[in-house]
């Protein structure tokens, strides 16, 4: 499939969604998302669904849902970020109700990446405001969901001086989970602190020594590990000697 084919299909889609043929459209949409169909054409399907008047598609994304395919999430989720202009609130809440019904690591990191992370880069206050909650979330996926969203727009940042600020509040924000203790909530945040430390690693490096501190370990050691991936020796130093921080860091690689 083209990116042209992809568009044309899901302007077929958006037009039976519409028209109040979900079940049709779902027939139609179905044996893409049986087959490995690249998630790049997926989006391609999904952004004008998503572009459409809302509560039609948001029936739509409910069916699709259902069968929890994996190109199925991709659909939703490209869906979704185009929703995020329009109804901030509500995407966020639906990309919630959808990573629980995924409930499983790939639907929690396309939906995180394509509409937490999307979000995130386009309404930073707005979505740290809504994503607050996330952290002591019940379920494990959303609170994954969070550090994912982070990697996102730390790797969407480039590094650039001017979002310095931004990712320092980003790290203020992450702080009450760098002691989550679910593996699965600790590979996401710990992937979210890793992208940070790739382009942020000053900064991340300062954070880690205001958390780690001696014979005191209230973290995972993968969430320490991940978050210390591109630092620098010099920087992991710091982190070591720092006045109160941790002698427990990983071994060097």
């Amino acid at each position: 499939m083209k990116t042209r084919e992809a568009r044309e299909l899901g302007g077929r889609l958006t037009a039976l969604v519409q028209a109040g043929k979900t079940a049709q459209a779902y027939s139609l949409l179905a044996p893409l998302l049986g087959q490995r169909t690249p998630f790049a054409m997926l989006r391609c399907i999904g952004e004008p669904i998503g572009a459409s008047p809302m509560q039609p598609v948001n029936d739509f994304l409910a069916l699709i849902a259902i069968d929890r395919t994996e190109g199925g999430w991709v659909i939703i989720s490209s869906a979704l970020e185009r929703q995020l202009g329009r109804d901030l609130d509500g995407a966020f809440a639906r990309c919630r109700d959808f990573i629980i019904a995924g409930d499983i690591w790939y639907a929690t990191d396309i939906l995180a990446e394509g509409v937490v992370g999307q979000a995130l880069a386009a309404h930073f206050q707005p979505s740290l405001q809504l994503l607050a909650p996330w952290r002591q979330d019940p379920n494990p996926w959303v609170r994954r969901a969070v550090g994912v969203g982070a990697h996102f727009w730390a790797k969407r940042s480039h590094g650039a001086a001017e979002h310095i600020p931004r990712a320092g509040r980003l790290l203020a924000f992450l702080k009450p989970m760098f002691e989550e203790w679910d593996m699965n909530a600790v590979k996401g945040v710990g992937w979210g602190l890793k992208t940070l430390g790739r382009y942020y690693p000053d900064l991340v490096a300062d954070w880690l020594a205001q958390q780690v501190i001696p014979n005191q370990r209230h973290h995972r050691t993968l969430m320490l590990r991940k978050a210390l991936t591109h630092l620098s020796k010099e920087q992991r130093t710091r982190v070591k000697e720092a006045p109160h921080p941790g002698s427990q860091l990983p071994a060097e690689p």
